[in-house]
C-alpha cells in the first residue's frame, strides 16, 4: 500500500511522535510510506528533523501556518496535486484540519481514487456543526479515533463511512520496566523520597493542575515522604503550579523537571505512580502508555481515552476527578508495595498485547482497507449509468 502522511505542525509535539512511529511500522509491514510537512524554524528542532533522523525524508515541505485558508494555501494544495499525481497513492493520511483539507483539496482533483483518512486528537463527542459535518463527512473516507467509545460516539458524522477507535503505540525497546537510577534520582531532588506520584503534561489550565496541587497536599498531609513530579514545561508554569504549590504549603514537596529528552524513559521509572488528568493535544494519552511500558500503574480520570487505557484495579486506578478521590488513590498505591508492583506487571503485559507499533499498523491497516471501499463505492455511486 502506498500511503502519504501529511501534517502541517512543524512541532515535535501532539500527534507528531505517534504519527512517525505508525509510519516507520508501516514501512517494516512493506508498505511505502511518503510524508509532507513544515520545516522547523531556524534554530529550532521539529518534526521534520525527527522524520529524517528515522530515515524518512519529508517528499514535500509545506508552509509553516495554522488555519485552513483557501488563498493562502494554494501553493501547498498544487503541490500535493502534483505528488499525488507523481506517486499515485491508496491513501492520504491527515492529521491536522489544515492538512486535512489540503489533502482534500489535492486527493478530489489528482488522485480522486486515493482515500483520505483522518487522524482526530480527541476523545470526545464532536459538536454537528456544517463544518465538522462536512470535514468528517463529505471530507473524509475514515476517521481514526482514539477511543472506540469516541468513535461510536461521532459515527454519524462519518455519514456512514469507517469510523474506528484506533489505540496509539509505544516504543517498547526504549520503554521498558527499570530500576530508578538512584543518581539520577538525586539530581532530580527525590533522594530521601518514599514514593514518587509522577504527571507528564505541558502546563495548562486545562490540564487541571489546580486539582492536581490539591490532591497532593492532601497526600503531603498524610504521608511526609510523599514527592510529586511534574514533567513538563509551560509559559504559565509560575501561575498555574509554582506559586499554588507555594501557596498551598506544598513548594518543597513538589519538583518541577521541566521537559526531558534522551533521559525521558530513566524520569519515567523514578516515578512509583504517574497521575493523568485531562488529555492534552493527543488525545492517545501517550505517557500513559509510555508508563505502562515500564511496568508503572496509572491512577487516571474518566477523560477521554483514559478509561480505555487504564483497566481499572487490573493496570491501575480510574477515580472521581476530586482531590480526595486522586489523593486516596495514591496514598492506597504509595502504601502497598506488592499490589503496586503486581499492578505494573499487568500494565507491561498490556502495553505489550495492545500498544506494539506493529499492532497500531494492522488496526489502521483494516481502517485504510474499509476507506479505500468507501472512496471506490463514493466513486461508483456518481458514474453516469451508461459507463457501468
Amino acid at each position: 500500500m502506498r500511503v502519504l502522511h501529511v501534517v502541517s505542525d512543524w512541532k515535535w509535539t501532539g500527534p507528531a511522535e505517534p504519527m512517525l512511529l505508525l509510519a516507520a511500522a508501516q514501512r517494516a509491514r512493506g508498505d511505502e510510506v511518503a510524508l509532507a510537512c513544515p520545516d522547523a524554524p531556524a534554530g529550532e528542532w521539529g518534526l521534520g528533523d525527527r522524520a529524517r533522523g528515522a530515515g524518512l525524508t519529508p517528499a514535500l515541505i509545506l508552509e509553516r501556518a495554522r488555519g485552513a485558508h483557501w488563498l493562502r494555501d494554494r501553493r501547498d494544495a498544487a503541490g500535493l496535486r502534483a505528488l499525488l499525481r507523481a506517486q499515485r497513492f491508496d491513501v492520504v493520511h491527515a492529521w491536522h484540519t489544515r492538512d486535512h483539507v489540503l489533502a482534500w483539496r489535492a486527493a478530489r482533483r489528482a488522485a480522486p481514487a486515493a482515500a483520505v483518512v483522518r487522524s482526530w486528537p480527541r476523545a470526545e463527542r464532536i459538536p454537528r456543526w456544517p463544518w465538522t459535518r462536512w470535514l468528517l463527512g463529505r471530507a473524509s473516507d475514515g476517521v481514526a479515533f482514539p477511543s472506540e467509545a469516541a468513535a461510536h460516539a461521532n459515527r454519524r458524522l462519518a455519514r456512514g463511512g469507517p469510523a474506528r477507535g484506533v489505540a496509539g503505540a509505544v516504543d517498547l525497546a526504549r520503554f521498558r520496566p527499570g530500576a530508578p537510577d538512584p543518581a539520577l534520582r538525586e539530581r532530580l531532588g527525590l533522594a530521601g523520597a518514599t514514593g514518587v506520584v509522577g504527571v507528564v503534561a505541558r502546563v495548562q489550565a486545562r490540564r487541571r493542575f489546580d486539582l492536581l496541587l490539591d490532591a497532593f497536599s492532601r497526600l503531603a498531609a498524610r504521608d511526609a515522604g510523599a514527592r510529586l513530579l511534574v514533567v513538563g514545561r509551560g509559559t504559565r508554569l509560575d501561575e498555574l503550579a509554582r506559586r499554588p504549590a507555594a501557596e498551598l504549603g506544598i513548594a518543597g514537596r513538589v519538583v518541577f523537571a521541566g521537559w526531558r529528552g534522551e533521559d525521558y524513559p530513566d524520569v519515567l521509572r523514578a516515578l512509583d505512580v504517574l497521575t493523568y488528568l485531562v488529555p492534552g493535544s493527543d488525545g492517545s494519552c501517550r505517557a500513559v502508555l509510555e508508563a505502562a511500558a515500564c511496568a508503572i500503574p496509572t491512577v487516571a480520570t474518566r477523560r477521554g481515552a483514559l478509561p480505555e487505557l487504564v483497566r481499572h484495579a487490573e493496570t491501575g486506578l480510574v477515580v472521581d476527578e476530586d482531590p480526595e478521590s486522586l489523593a486516596g488513590a495514591w496514598a492506597s498505591l504509595l502504601a502497598d508495595p506488592a499490589r503496586r508492583a503486581s499492578l505494573g506487571r499487568a500494565a507491561r503485559a498490556h502495553a505489550l498485547a495492545c500498544f506494539a507499533p506493529e499492532q497500531l499498523a494492522q488496526r489502521v491497516a483494516e481502517l485504510y482497507a474499509e476507506a479505500i471501499a468507501q472512496r471506490r463505492g463514493a466513486r461508483a455511486s456518481r458514474e453516469p449509468r451508461s459507463k457501468r
